[in-house]
């Protein structure tokens, strides 16, 4: 006999409205529904005001366009959380989307920290930078390992590790969406192994837990050079959305049939799911003006300078194409790697190694770096070298990024022997 998934909505609809009868008709629904409204119009004038400063002081693109994807995610978990109040029926759907938009602002996190780490570059003791990356122990849980990260492919592991939720998450939600239109969904039945829900449930839990793992491991890093950027704040004014999201959401269904019961129209779970998008859109007051002050424009601001249009900058916000360029040059690494392609594994040569700036794309020097990022040099002897994309960057801060010991700097030139560079263990 075919199981059935528990329905989680009432077949009896309510059928009154705001207005009856001359006079406004006020019930818990209809007071959760205007504090909601109410609270995202407040989330959305907050989060507006934080991307117009941004817009109008853009003088770091590079920067500040993953600086307003992640100003983007308050207003967006209210809006969303306000309709799957209103329509609560379908509220399955408005919540796989959401959390879609956590991958984006994760992975902008990332690649806002990797471009941090090559703004300080020039402030930097080659010395110590190349000293502090040396063998070290993982993290928790892992830290019965020890990792060395100078391997070219580790680099590529950690950006990787990250990039790899804005795949899945957005994947495992449109998959979610077919299921719950095919009707074998079914989150009211938990873990159910009979039911898609647990499995994409637990593809969910592993990537964005190697996610986070990335993340933390990359700020670990670089942490010395990150030194300033308040990194922790703003990865805070992130992750804390996350975790009241989930451990509320934890909280409400717990409540379920206990103190939470079903009334006339709504069931056990439509009131729990109530719940929850009610106190995330009033949460979102309050980290959208943390995200206002972790993601200051301050910064940004140049004295006496010309306002930008705010154009430009919400175009680069939502043009995604530099995370498609990060991705595949993290699959085209390692499938070079894998293949045994020279230019991945290096021959001994400073410019044949994919070093730390190019791992991370930030300055040129491996053929895996943004295809934005490299310059052909262009010489006449057809040289393959490439030349930093970005003023700022010399040979000597590539140095201070690379993840190779190559003794005194004088020895980068076309005559060296290889075997007299030496390799940092």
């Amino acid at each position: 006999m075919a199981r059935e998934c528990p329905d989680i909505n009432k077949t009896e609809t309510d059928q009154s409205s705001f207005w009856d009868s001359g006079k406004l008709n006020w019930d818990a629904h209809r007071i959760g529904w205007t504090v909601a409204g109410v609270c995202s119009v407040i989330t959305v004038i907050i989060s507006t005001v934080s991307v117009l400063q941004h817009c109008r002081s853009y003088t770091k693109p590079s920067e500040q366009r993953q600086i307003l994807r992640i100003l983007y995610m308050p207003p967006v978990y209210a809006i969303i959380s306000f309709f799957s109040y209103r329509f609560f029926r379908s509220y399955t759907y408005y919540s796989l989307v959401e959390v879609a938009y956590e991958a984006v602002t994760l992975s902008a996190f990332l690649l806002l920290l990797i471009e941090y780490v090559a703004a300080t570059a020039s402030n930097r003791d080659a010395k110590n930078a190349l000293a502090r990356k040396d063998k070290r122990k993982l993290p928790m849980p892992l830290c019965c390992w020890r990792y060395r990260p100078t391997k070219a492919y580790f680099m590529y592991t950690v950006k990787w590790s990250v990039l790899q939720y804005v795949i899945i998450r957005p994947a495992a939600s449109i998959t979610g969406i077919i299921c719950e239109k095919l009707g074998v969904l079914c989150e009211a039945a938990g873990f159910d192994a009979h039911w898609a829900n647990v499995y994409i449930e637990a593809i969910d839990f592993v990537s964005i837990s190697i996610a986070l793992y990335g993340l933390l491991l990359f700020y670990g890093l670089t942490k010395e050079e990150l030194s300033g950027r308040r990194p922790l704040a703003k990865f805070l004014a992130i992750k804390l959305i996350v975790m009241f999201t989930f451990y509320q959401s934890f909280v409400f269904s717990a409540l379920e049939g206990k103190v939470i019961k079903a009334t006339e129209f709504w069931t056990e779970s439509n009131i729990s799911n109530g719940l929850n998008a009610l106190a995330i859109c009033i949460e979102m007051i309050f980290f959208s003006a943390l995200m206002w002050w972790a993601y200051n424009v301050r910064e940004y601001k140049t004295p006496g300078g010309k306002p930008t249009s705010i154009w430009k900058p919400l175009w680069d916000s939502i043009n995604y194409a530099d995370f498609a360029m990060e991705i595949w040059g993290s699959i085209k690494f390692f499938i070079d790697y894998y293949r045994g392609v020279p230019t991945a594994h290096g021959h001994g040569h400073l410019s044949d190694r994919p070093n730390f700036a190019g791992a991370f794309g930030i300055a040129s020097g491996s053929h895996y770096s943004k295809p934005s990022t490299r310059m052909a040099a262009g010489g006449s002897n057809g040289s393959s070298e490439y030349a930093p994309a970005r003023a700022r960057m010399s040979y000597d801060e590539d140095i201070r990024l690379a993840p190779y010991h190559y003794g005194d700097a004088s020895t980068h030139n076309e005559s060296t022997d290889e075997s007299s560079i030496g390799r940092a263990h």
